[in-house]
């Protein structure tokens, strides 16, 4: 009976295992968002760094009528980023 209990025991945690290895992560995207209407004042393209995917940005911004979008690179943050700001592009701290 009390080998029972042990491989039980013992098939819990070593199925429990493997979840203390997983790691959350996310995508970083940075965009040259440029608006579609006209103003008086020459407006220039602006770099964004978000976490929306392209379509997700467009869309929560006002659509295709509103803004245009260039990607220009994307990345992977790493570990818990609950309430932390965007994690910086590891290619340009790499180049710094």
């Amino acid at each position: 009976m009390q080998w029972k209990i042990f491989f039980k025991l013992f098939y819990l945690f070593c199925s429990l295992l493997p979840i203390a290895n997983l790691f959350a992560e996310y995508r970083a995207y940075q965009y040259f968002v440029t608006s579609k209407y006209i103003f008086p004042q020459k407006i220039q393209s602006v770099l964004v760094t978000s976490t929306l995917t392209p379509e997700a940005y467009i869309s929560y911004h006002g659509g295709n009528d509103v803004i245009a979008i260039d990607l220009v690179q994307t990345w992977i943050c790493q570990g818990h980023t609950g309430q932390k700001p965007i994690c910086p592009n590891p290619i340009q701290a790499d180049l710094l």
